[in-house]
């Protein structure tokens, strides 16, 4: 391996270009022990290198604090939420700071290609010794490439094209080109189609099974328009060793309060051998070794709870009716929302079928798995008020603050307790979903929606409902939103809607629906359309109304700042984020592109359309 010995190093694109001062990155000798010469000996050294790709997943993605976990910006500017640290998408750039680079919207591009060159080395290293047992060389393989596929999924459908890096990268390279997004598909997908041939078909929790790899194939096969494609790599996966959990299980079981649906998001039932389930769950636990575990945990109750125990909600008397401390506390958890949730996750997603919230009989919205607005009880009990019920009376603050500071918590997704005596209640460590069934379903449906079969489609999607005691559907209901409304039902904090979203709109563009073309995607796309239909927080909400929750008049975005001034606001070319500043100027013999409507794109070259094929 070549390596670079100097005083000076500029990181660009995760890790892979290095501007050095001295030529000494051509010596060849290994500076370290663990350099790849001496740990890609033999089949360990590879397979601690999927170890720590498995980790690296984990932390990237659910378990690297507050900001840092990259699901958290997935619900950013959806249905389901808004960032109230990143409102105005105006000032949405490709330079990261603490108002745009919390949910990793510029920065976050820099971290994926570290995690793709972790596993290119094992791909580019992968006949560096004598296998033995081919089989395990191709499964070590297989792992690898998905979790190269799995990053470059997120990329593309966070960012459009980007640059393809496939081989390790072992000396300065200046001249990296963008590539069309539909480049980088073509070739993950051939990828896909060789690692499912040889991924085990289980595999210990963590780690990637066949039914893992086929669902992120259907997933790309989505992306590229191969509906059928799609629908049989979900039929993979559904006609495989899985199923939709319908029986009480696992921790919890025997509390008579609880449903089915509570104990499918109990942490420790996650990656349980009774959840037939699971397709591929991280592992997060309190108990593992130092090293193990993370001891950030989950921050999900931070993350998605309002701030109900913050010094601005009074008594009659003018003095703190709520307090950081206490039963209801370590119970709901020291919420400080970076998502706060929308009237539409909350009330308006449930009304179907006659039903609303109140009286839907999906357990997703039973009482027993929500703490709703009108169950809040003062806390302190110095306070005259102490166990009556909350009211927005006594309340101070602005008007866009008090509604991100009060609104019902799906406590059943979002409670993870902390284990640790000495820690805040922010939601501890805990096993979390990456792929489960109810998505393949959902997948599955969406595939035979746009081949026109909507009543398979409504098949699927009643498999899920019927699970959860909803009222059934029809063909005639099955639309393309409706279908991103059940994934908001049934997969909040779990999916990456904002990636989702994404692809949905370029396949519109792509099919011309709805009006839609990739000439003016950037300008008119359907995930701006869907979120500010439901997302009531942004100005162009075209519903006026009242907030169920706490009786204020909406939308309110036009008329009132939430946090430090800021109005919340998004624009058509925000479904794609910025690439970051830094990767672009770096790169100083090559052009990485900048999406449209984001400053630089000016500068923009023609992206590369092919990429070439590798041999293993």
């Amino acid at each position: 391996m070549k390596r670079i010995i100097t005083h000076t190093l500029v990181l660009m694109i995760g890790s892979l270009i290095l501007i050095s001062c001295s030529d000494s990155f051509l010596e060849p000798e290994p500076q370290s022990f663990f350099a790849p010469e001496n740990t890609y000996t033999n089949e360990a050294g590879f397979q601690a290198q999927l170890v720590t790709m498995r980790k690296t997943l984990a932390d990237a993605e659910f378990t690297g604090g507050r900001g840092s976990a990259l699901f958290i910006g997935q619900w950013d500017a959806t249905e389901a939420g808004i960032g109230i640290w990143a409102m105005d998408k105006d000032h949405l750039n490709g330079s990261p700071s603490t108002y745009v680079g919390f949910f990793q919207q510029a920065s976050m591009i820099n971290d994926v290609y570290t995690y793709i060159k972790d596993a290119n080395v094992v791909i580019s290293r992968i006949d560096d010794i004598e296998w033995d047992d081919q089989q395990r060389r191709n499964e070590i393989l297989a792992e690898a490439l998905w979790h190269r596929s799995y990053w470059y999924n997120r990329l593309v459908h966070s960012y459009g094209d980007v640059p393809f890096v496939g081989n390790e990268i072992q000396e300065a390279k200046l001249d990296f080109q963008t590539h069309t997004r539909e480049a980088i598909l073509d070739k993950i997908q051939s990828d896909m189609e060789f690692a499912v041939q040889h991924l085990p078909e289980e595999a210990i929790p963590g780690a990637v099974s066949r039914g893992a790899g086929y669902h992120l194939l259907s997933k790309i096969y989505l992306a590229n328009l191969e509906f059928q494609k799609a629908i049989d790599a979900a039929s993979e996966v559904i006609n495989g060793p899985y199923a939709l959990m319908t029986e009480r299980f696992g921790q919890d079981a025997d509390d008579p309060k609880r449903n089915v649906i509570w104990d499918l998001h109990r942490p420790m039932n996650k990656n349980s051998s009774a959840n037939t389930e699971t397709i591929l769950a991280i592992v997060d636990r309190y108990e593992a070794p130092v090293g193990a575990r993370d001891d950030a945990g989950m921050f999900t109750m931070r993350t998605f709870h309002p701030d109900w125990w913050h010094s601005r909600h009074r008594d009659s008397e003018g003095n703190a009716g709520m307090i950081d401390a206490g039963p209801m506390y370590d119970t709901l958890g020291r919420g400080n929302p970076d998502i706060a949730l929308t009237e539409f996750l909350q009330y308006r997603a449930w009304e179907e079928d006659g039903y609303t919230w109140e009286d839907t009989p999906d357990l997703r919205r039973a009482d027993i798995n929500w703490v709703d607005v009108h169950e809040m009880r003062y806390n302190n009990p110095e306070s005259v008020n102490y166990g009556e019920q909350w009211t927005i009376e006594y309340t101070t603050g602005a008007r866009g603050r008090v509604i991100t500071s009060m609104y019902a918590m799906p406590f059943y997704k979002t409670y993870v307790p902390e284990e640790s005596t000495d820690a805040r209640p922010y939601g501890g460590n805990g096993d979390w979903y990456l792929f489960r069934l109810a998505e393949t379903y959902l997948i599955r449906a969406e595939a035979n929606y746009w081949l026109d079969n909507l009543q398979a489609a409504a098949d699927d999607i009643n498999k899920i409902r019927a699970r959860a005691e909803a009222p059934l559907i029809s063909a005639g209901d099955v639309t393309i939103d409706y279908i991103f409304d059940e994934r908001v039902r049934e997969l909040f904090a779990e999916g990456m809607q904002q990636n989702e979203l994404a692809r949905v709109s370029f396949t519109m563009a792509k099919l011309g629906r709805g009006g839609y073309d990739m000439e003016s995607i950037h300008q008119d796309n359907w995930w701006y359309d869907r979120v500010i239909s439901r997302n009531f927080y942004y100005p162009e909400h075209p519903e006026s109304g009242t907030s169920i929750s706490i009786g204020i008049p909406y939308p309110i975005g036009d008329q009132v700042e939430i946090v430090g001034g800021i109005h919340p606001h998004i624009n058509p070319h925000n479904f794609l984020w910025p690439v970051a500043d830094n990767m672009i100027e770096s790169n100083t013999q090559g052009r990485v592109n900048q999406n449209p409507g984001y400053p630089g794109s000016e500068n923009n070259e023609p992206p590369l359309e092919t990429i070439e094929a590798e041999t293993w």
